[in-house]
Order: C-alpha cells, then structure tokens, then sequence
C-alpha cells in the first residue's frame, strides 16, 4: 500500500510539473490567449478599413460625387464649366510690380541728351 501512495504521489507531481512548468502547460495558454488578443484587435482594424473601402466603393458605383472628387485629386481634372488659376508663390527677394498698372519709377534720375 505505500508504494501505491508514492507512486501517486509521483504521478502528481510528474502532472504538477507538466501543468506549470513545461511548455505545455499554463505558460502555453497565456501565451495563446496574448496571441488571441493581438489577432482580434488586428481583425477590429481591417474590419474598419474594409467598411471604409466598401462605402468608398459604394460612393465611386452609384454617385458622381466621389468620382469627380476623386478625379480632381488625383487626375488634377476640371469639369468643363469651370477655369483652372494656378497660383504661384512669390519667391523671396522678388520685386512685386505695382498694382496699378503703370510702370516702376526709375531709381535714376533723367538726363537730357542736349546740353
């Protein structure tokens, strides 16, 4: 009869072991569950980025707005009622002319030919 109890004994603490301390055991499943875990929230993120991309498919199939939206960004197109005014920068140091149409003063002043 004793060598039954430590022969159970021994199946315990052989199980024990295995349970806590081997890589099968608990130290497996919290590393399952972390695993689990990342997964899900990586499927929340595509999940979102796929509802975008099906409304933006939907928009691009049934409406004209999203089209002509995108058109004009990334085509740089116009509709055919509309004028295109590129407006430039002025680079810095640059003489701006005067707004009202007439030419700069000279920094000099004239002098007659005759004398």
């Amino acid at each position: 009869m004793r060598w039954l109890a430590a022969a159970l004994l021994g199946v315990l603490l052989l199980l024990q072991y295995r349970l806590w301390l081997s890589n099968e055991g608990v130290g497996d499943v919290r590393r399952l569950h972390s695993a689990v875990a990342t997964q899900q929230a990586e499927n929340a993120r595509l999940a979102l980025r796929n509802r975008q991309l099906d409304a933006e498919v939907h928009d691009l199939k049934q409406g004209y707005a999203a089209l002509e939206e995108r058109a004009r960004s990334e085509l740089g197109m116009i509709a055919g009622n509309e004028s295109f005014y590129q407006v430039v920068p002025q680079k810095p140091g640059a003489t701006a002319l005067p707004r009202s149409g007439t030419a700069p003063a000279a920094s000099a002043p004239l002098r007659s030919a005759a004398r």
